[in-house]
């Protein structure tokens, strides 16, 4: 997907609409934001680079571990068209509820149409992603890893793309085939642990 769609993408779906009331004045701000329990909305330039790297295409099925406040679940919705489909992924109760009204929103707004049909589910105890329904085309992690987590990369099709943040780094996992992964690092970042 090219960086144009990522930038159509994040102007049509403002962060704003996916932040608390009381830190959406903040929303144009270019750092990480508040979005309540410990969690941050990441910031804008370092959103743009994770979705550049993984590169969804229109039809993809996307997985957003981490979903959060919605915002990336929704940008990915974008991405993916009205004929792709993501899941997000929360741990974080208050999150899932957050962010289920803010995509619920974005759905109902002026580019719900455009949009890929989008779900925020919570995440189960003990279960990173959502391996009941792999495989996926895409996977985001907007979380730290301490380790690359082989559960996401397990819950890759082939040809599929996950990017996650280990260890300080962003890296990138391209499954090629089911004996062929391959993987590589794009630049230092900081983001919340990986619950």
């Amino acid at each position: 997907m090219s960086g144009d769609a990522v930038a159509a993408a994040m102007a049509a779906l403002d962060r704003a609409g996916f932040l608390p009331d009381d830190v959406r004045p903040r929303a144009s701000f270019d750092g990480p934001l508040p979005i309540g329990a410990g969690q941050t909305s990441s910031q804008p330039r370092t959103v743009a680079a994770t979705l550049r790297l993984l590169g969804v295409r229109p039809g993809d099925r996307v997985l957003d571990v981490g979903a959060g406040s919605g915002w990336t679940t929704a940008l990915l919705a974008w991405l993916a068209g009205p004929h792709g489909e993501v899941v997000g992924v929360e741990r974080v109760g208050e999150l899932v509820a957050l962010g289920r009204r803010h995509l619920a929103a974005a759905q109902a707004g002026p580019h719900g149409p455009e949009l890929a049909p989008a779900r925020i589910e919570a995440a189960l105890p003990g279960v990173l992603g959502l391996p009941r329904g792999a495989p996926y085309d895409r996977v985001l992690a907007s979380a730290e890893a301490a380790s690359l987590p082989e559960e996401l990369v397990d819950q890759l099709a082939d040809g599929g793309r996950l990017v996650v943040p280990v260890s300080g780094r962003l890296t990138l996992v391209e499954r090629v085939s089911a004996d062929d992964v391959r993987v590589s690092e794009h630049g230092a970042y900081r983001f919340v642990p990986l619950l």
